[in-house]
């Protein structure tokens, strides 16, 4: 199999779904920061400043370690909880550079190597229709963004073969998850959320499609529970 690229390899998702791909038998490089202390290849770089994935992409291409690209899985995200009357230029510059410019800077970076591949291209958004959040204004923008790059990705890379799927979970225990619900005064139930080994394993399900057809959008609900 082709070399996996992971970015928010250290994250709950992410740490996941790089322990599910190697399981399933896929090569992983991880992208972000801090990804020495994963048992994986990696490529160290702040998502923060996309201008700066380039010249970290190149050093591994150049080394010979990247090889075949096979398909790159965007799972990195940050969730400011702002007004918009107190968001200032930062919080929207970095969210929207983790969240959105970085995924599409990667995809830049790696897209003739996916069309060698027919390759497939990962974007992990928020919960399915999310829209119009008070004090998370730069959060879901971003995502909106985040789709919105997905759908034109997939029409122009069609040609090339190149498969591209959003996937919109609903609430997932992540620690991140853990203090957005505290900040906005809501209970957390990890229990009652997606599992994230469960979400990752879906993500592999969505690889492995056969050649004819694959699913471009994916929303994963936590099962029902019946009351007692």
């Amino acid at each position: 199999m082709g070399n996996v690229l992971v970015t928010g390899a250290t994250g709950g998702i992410g740490t996941a779904l790089v322990g599910a791909l190697v399981e399933a038998g896929h090569r992983v490089t991880a992208v972000g920061r801090g990804v020495a202390r994963l048992d994986v290849r990696g490529i160290e770089a702040d998502l923060a400043e996309p201008g700066t994935l380039a010249a970290a992409v190149g050093a591994l291409e150049d080394a010979g370690e990247l090889g075949e690209v096979h398909a790159l899985v965007h799972c990195a995200g940050i969730s400011p909880i702002e007004a918009v009357a107190d968001a200032g230029p930062e919080t929207w510059r970095r969210t929207l550079a983790v969240n959105v410019a970085s995924a599409a800077e990667l995809v830049r970076l790696t897209l003739p190597a996916l069309r060698r591949s027919k390759g497939h291209v990962i974007f992990v958004n928020a919960s399915p229709g999310m829209t119009g959040i008070p004090r998370w204004s730069a959060f879901v923008a971003s995502k909106a963004a985040l789709r919105e790059l997905a759908d034109s990705l997939r029409e122009e890379e069609a040609a090339h073969g190149i498969r591209v799927t959003t996937v919109y979970p609903a609430a997932t225990a992540t620690d991140l998850l853990g203090e957005v619900r505290r900040a906005f005064g809501r209970p957390y139930d990890p229990e009652l959320c997606i599992q994230p080994q469960t979400l990752a394993a879906m993500i592999v399900w969505v690889l492995s499609a056969p050649i004819d057809a694959y699913a471009c959008e994916l929303s994963v609900l936590p099962s029902p529970r019946p009351p007692g």
